[in-house]
Parts: structure tokens; sequence; C-alpha cells
């Protein structure tokens, strides 16, 4: 769905004046009950609250069923449906969590053509122990892509102090493949009320669940033998290029970049890898934690290192430790996966071929493919700083979306930053971003 479809000028009318009381609709959410939780914090704060369920995934992690709006329909009808819904419930505010999926794509057409506020939520840019929370879009609609490091450096308050890192066991990976693997069996089998549902991604819900279920049964197994490869690996003191990758159905690599599949970017690296980079040096592509297989990552990462003659210097490892596979890298490619972040931070080299918030002169690397390979330039360590910091003191949120105590975290500090009037980059360009003082209290 693209924007120039949806005309909402019937309904300028009924959402025009500006209401006493907000009215917040929420969508579709992380897996789990993140937006529950959300959605009863707002409603203490006096604000009304309602949710739109597309499937039985939706409909289940939501306790208010008297402030539940299913959609029914199909994927052409909703966005006369969310129309409709605007109208009647004088919806001054939509939250969601991602912007390009293709309900979200008209809720986001919606709040620029009624003028609502709409608030977006998605992995923390700084992962993996923030989460982030924008207003109008994020990753390639993040409003960061238009503040400059310059600006940063004169917009920030104190860069001489960090927040602290909160500590490693926040961690919410396996929460995450839980609650994808229940979501996804809800909508398998309890989905009667929403027939017509069709998901954003490839995949049937049956594929999906099968797939969900898969990965969290086989995750101690493939724990042990990547432990096993990445020593061996570590070990021979080979030079390495690390290519983080990403998931096929990601909207940061689906609506960001020149690619729509990893097949296409592997090829693309290889066939570089294998005509630039000097002949000892060996190329290791990472897995996502969440890598379902779906996308065949490991055969297309084969089949390219063959056909290019570079077999014995390309390797796929599934999943690891990306603080130790980044310690020992020379550099880093990506299409425009958060995982530069780690990189940057440490002093490596990145070359980002998708649109990300990172991709800013001083940053990313600015070299072709070739020279790249040949001779990565180092990033500007202090431009970085600043940049982390201005993140930090916005839009990065510590916790996570998943684990009971990491939530709970992220929901402390979430509800005000949604009721506030200014986004948080205004807010701090403003001078009204009170610098959050309760960080340091949760995390020690």
């Amino acid at each position: 769905m693209t924007q120039d479809r949806h005309d909402f000028t019937p309904f300028l009318k009924a959402t025009s004046e500006e209401p006493h009381q907000k009215v917040f609709l929420l969508l579709q959410g992380p897996h789990g009950p993140f937006f529950d939780r959300l959605g009863r914090l707002l409603r203490a704060a006096g604000a009304q609250v309602w949710r739109c369920a597309f499937n039985a995934g939706d409909e289940f992690f939501w306790s208010d069923k008297a402030r539940l709006l299913r959609h029914q329909g199909s994927s052409a009808e909703w966005p006369a449906r969310l129309a409709q819904i605007i109208a009647e419930k004088g919806v001054t505010d939509i939250v969601l969590y991602g912007d390009v999926r293709p309900v979200h794509a008209a809720a986001r057409s919606a709040a620029q053509a009624l003028g609502l506020r709409l608030h977006v939520f998605e992995e923390g840019y700084l992962r993996p122990y923030w989460i982030s929370y924008e207003r109008g879009g994020s990753n390639g609609h993040s409003a960061l892509l238009g503040v400059s490091l310059d600006r940063m450096r004169a917009t920030l308050r104190d860069t001489a102090s960090e927040v602290r890192r909160p500590p490693a066991h926040w961690g919410d990976m396996r929460q995450h493949k839980f609650y994808g693997a229940f979501y996804h069996f809800l909508v398998l089998v309890a989905n009667g009320k929403y027939r017509q549902f069709t998901s954003h991604r490839a995949l049937s819900i049956g594929e999906e669940f099968r797939m969900n279920l898969r990965r969290l049964v086989l995750t101690p197994f493939h724990a042990v033998t990547r432990a096993v490869q990445w020593r061996r690996f570590r070990l021979s003191g080979d030079p390495y290029v690390l290519v983080p990758m990403q998931l096929e159905h990601d909207s940061s690599l689906q609506g960001h970049s020149p690619f729509k599949k990893n097949s296409q970017f592997v090829e693309q690296v290889v066939a570089e890898f294998a005509r630039s980079a000097p002949r000892h040096h060996h190329l290791l592509f990472k897995a996502h934690p969440l890598e379902d297989g779906r996308a065949r990552n490991r055969r297309s990462i084969r089949k390219a290192a063959a056909c290019h003659g570079v077999a014995d210097r390309v390797h796929y490892f599934r999943g690891g430790k990306l603080a130790d596979m980044l310690a020992h890298a020379r550099a880093v490619i990506t299409v425009n996966s958060t995982a530069a972040q780690q990189a940057l931070w440490r002093g490596l080299p990145v070359k980002a071929l998708g649109r990300a918030v990172y991709c800013k002169a001083g940053l990313v690397s600015e070299q072709g493919l070739p020279e790249f390979f040949r001779d990565p330039k180092q990033p500007d360590l202090a431009s970085y700083r600043v940049f982390r910091d201005y993140l930090l003191q916005t839009s990065q949120v510590p916790g996570g979306f998943y684990s009971r105590r990491s939530r709970a975290h992220a929901l402390r500090l979430v509800a005000d930053l949604i009721l506030a009037p200014d986004d948080p980059y205004r807010a701090l360009a403003a001078g009204r971003f009170q610098r959050r003082q309760q960080i340091g209290e949760l995390l020690d």
C-alpha cells in the first residue's frame, strides 16, 4: 500500500478540532503483552485507549475486551475501516510497532493526512538493551535522517556523560522466540473470527508457526554446534570481514534497501569479495538470532561462494555472540542492520548498502565495496559518540518488549514519552527534555 492510494479528506472535518482528551488507537504491537500493559498505563493517565485486532493473536494479548475493535475484513478494506474508526472514536493518537507492514503504512498515511500523532515503537537502534520510540516513523522514515551531526552537537546539553549500559541479563531472546511461536499458534488454530486475515509476510501462518516452533526446539543444539565452529575459526588467526545478516522479511530490508531477498545481498558481497579482497582474508556471514531458515541463507551463501571460487574463505555461522565476533573482525558490511551500531562503537569500519539512521558522513564508509574490501576506513569516533549520546538522550528507552523484567523497565518510561507534547527530538532541541534521571536508579 502506498500513501497516495488513501484519501482521508472526508474525515478531515471530523478530526480537525483539538479534543480535550487524548484518544489512543493501538494497532499491531510486539508479540506478547507489551501493548496491553502500555494501554493500562495510558488509561490510568486519563486517556481513552482502543485496540484494533487483526487476528486471534492480537486479541488474545489484549485484556480490555470492551475496548477491542476487530478488523475482520480484507487488507484492501482496512484504510476505509481505519478512517471510520478515527472519525467515530475521535482518535488523536495512533500507536504501532514498525511502520512498513501494509496495515501500518495505511495508518502512517492517515496520521499525516489528518494531523494525528503517530507513535512508532521498534527494536532499539542500540540493541540489545534498548527499544526505540519515535513519532511519525522509524528507520528509513525516522526524523533522525534529517538531523545532521552538527545539529546533534549543537543540541546536546551534555556529551561528556552517557547513560550507563543496562545489565546483560535483560536479554529478551528466549521470550521473543516463545511469544512468536505462541502468537502464530493462536492465529493458526483460533482465527475463526478473522477468516480474511492475511499476514504481511510471504509465508502462510502454518509455516510461520512450524518455523517458530522448530527454531525454539533446536536452539540448544545450534548453540553447541556454533560454539564449536566459532572456537575453531577464532583460533585459526584468519583476518575476516563480518557480515551480520538480517531477516529477509524485516521491514528495514524490505522498505529501506535496494534488496528484496537476502540472496541478492549475498551475491553482491561475495562477488566483490572474490574480486577485491586480499587472498588471505575471509568473509563471515552471521545469521540473525531469529533466523528460521525460510530465506535459505546458508544455501545462497554456499552457492555464491562456490560460483566465485572462494568456498574455502566464506563461512556461515548460525548465530553466535555478536560482541565476540566483532572483537576480532577487521570490518563490517551490512544492509542496514542495527548491529552496525555496535561495530561503530568499537571503532570498526562499516559499509552499509541500505538506508539507516546511522548512515551519516564520518560514521559509515563512503567507499565503494572494492575499496572497502581492500582498505576499509575507520569511523570518526568523536562523531559517533555524539550520535550515540543523541540517541540515548532522545529515542532510546532502556528495556525490552518481551521478558517481564525488561518490559517493566521500558514501560516506566514510555508512557510519559507518549503523553509528552513534543517528540523526543523536538523536546531536546527545545531544551524541555528532562534527562531520564530515574534511569540511574533503575540500573543500580
